[in-house]
């Protein structure tokens, strides 16, 4: 190859597989080298090259035969909590130590049958419970630009994998910003689809309510490329929507004048780091030069969005991981005394403490006497902060917002076992089911098309702990979280 690929957007990839430049093998050795060379990221748990190389071979007959789609011999990582027949998905957690699925998820198989290169597994946070990926029971992953700090979680093997050049595009799952807030934290690009689209069989269960297959890449442009191949009806799922298909692409370079971009206010207000604030300040701002119309909002239901998500997501929790207990499959405990010893020692010494406190936590919130205080009023509140959007999207077209209140924080700074079910994530609307992009932004230069420009958390070395990396480090950066309906309402739970 005579030039690098690297950073190389999906279409640029597309482009060159299709006029013969590069091969899909010489695309997956590429990044197959750079994972090795970055091993020290931590982002990949499991990585087969001769399973890669086989499915590049296979993309290279396709496309001589004339038979390519638009994606085949893209290479694609898959976070670790889509299964997969050829790699272990172990939802990082010992609790799934080498488990081999004997099927691939839905989504898995929808980009296969594209032709798209899978290079591996990607770590994240054990069970995607966590937001800064230091809760994988392989080892956190860290953040290419400063070692110190966290990639955001739970895909955070997702976003440094883009943001170090292993991927030039990766599947991540979001449940409470698990896609939204490592794409801030590392300056990629992060696509959190409206519940419903994307199946979830072969998703490892979080929250069914909530967990939703998504992507992370270089830009919207990338992520409107692949989006399309990875939703649309699953009759096995039964939370699955059916739409007709889409070509996410078709608004890529309309520009935004005309579009109304809903602001609210408080949520720029106190405990917002005023570097965020300023920089989100100036991306409004050129928005409105390029012709979009702002619209102040206010969105008083929303702030209970946390609280909401917390007391539904552990419930669920509670009910999903009761199956995993060492009977059928998972981790069995070497010495018991009978099967009700057996259980208990299995869950102990297979679940990492964060699963285990979101079990309790969960656990007690189901219990009689609980439920109807908790649960229950958790879901009436969801409904309401639902019908609050459902009301603002008849006035405006987006809304804008920081993605978490604050930068990438240093790993062990939210210890607080509390305060990390709070932190750092700010968007509001997490128990909500629409469509969520983390753009990162660039204040002085927000491009009309809804591509990505360079972004990283400010108060952060520029230089990044790998090398290769093509983004600039004198600018300030941070991430803006943009909700938009892509169904004609709510899909109110």
């Amino acid at each position: 190859m005579e030039k690098d690929i690297t950073f190389a957007s999906v279409a640029e990839l597309s482009r060159m597989l299709a006029a013969r430049e590069v091969s899909a093998v010489e695309l997956a050795q590429h990044y197959l080298a750079r994972i090795e060379a970055h091993k020290d990221l931590n982002a990949f748990l499991d990585v087969r090259p001769e399973a890669t190389l086989e499915q590049a071979r296979q993309a290279d007959e396709r496309i001589a035969a004339g038979t390519a789609t638009p994606l085949t011999g893209i290479p694609i990582a898959h976070k670790d909590i889509f299964v997969t027949r050829e790699w272990a998905s172990t939802a990082a957690s010992r609790m799934l130590e080498g488990y081999m699925s004997p099927f691939d998820a839905t989504v898995v198989r929808q980009l296969k049958d594209e032709g798209m290169v899978c290079l591996g597994k990607l770590n994240c946070d054990e069970f995607a419970m966590g937001s800064g990926n230091e809760n994988s029971a392989y080892g956190k992953v860290f953040n290419p630009w400063d070692a110190n700090a966290v990639p955001g979680g739970s895909s955070g093997g997702s976003s440094s994998a883009v943001a170090a050049g292993l991927a030039p595009i990766v599947t991540g799952t979001d449940t409470g910003g698990s896609i939204r807030e490592p794409a801030s934290f590392t300056g990629v690009t992060g696509m959190k689809p409206t519940y419903g689209r994307p199946s979830r069989l072969g998703m490892i269960a979080f929250a069914s309510s909530l967990d939703t297959a998504g992507l992370l890449g270089h830009s919207a442009e990338d992520c409107a490329w692949v989006l399309g191949s990875m939703v649309g009806f699953d009759p096995k799922d039964s939370t699955s929507v059916n739409m007709p298909t889409e070509d996410f692409k078709r608004h890529l370079n309309d520009g935004v004048a005309g579009l109304r971009i809903g602001v609210p206010r408080k949520w720029l207000g106190e405990g917002l780091d005023p570097e965020l604030r300023t920089s989100i300040e100036e991306a409004i701002e050129t928005y409105r030069r390029l012709g979009a119309e702002i619209v102040d909002i206010e969105l008083p239901m929303a702030e209970l969005g946390v609280p909401v998500y917390y007391v539904v997501a552990c419930a669920e929790a509670s009910s999903n991981l009761s199956r995993f207990d060492g009977v059928r499959y998972g981790h069995r405990a070497a010495d018991y005394t009978d099967i009700v010893d057996m259980i208990k020692k299995s869950r102990n010494e297979g679940f990492g403490a964060e699963p285990k406190r979101r079990i309790m936590i969960g656990t007690y919130v189901l219990s009689h006497g609980y439920y109807d205080a908790y649960y229950l009023k958790a879901q009436k509140v969801r409904r309401l902060i639902a019908k609050e959007f459902h009301e603002t999207f008849k006035k405006v077209d987006v809304i804008i917002s920081p993605v978490t209140a604050g930068t990438a924080y240093d790993f062990g700074a939210n210890a607080d076992p509390v305060l990390g079910l709070i932190c750092p994530t700010s968007t509001p609307c997490l128990p909500l089911s629409q469509a969520c992009p983390a753009f990162p932004c660039r204040a002085a230069s927000i491009p009309t098309a809804a591509r990505s420009a360079s972004s990283y958390s400010a108060k952060r070395s520029a230089k990044p702990v790998c090398s290769g990396s093509r983004l600039p480090g004198s600018v300030k950066r941070t991430g803006i979280f943009a909700v938009r309906p892509v169904i004609e309402s709510l899909r109110e739970k």
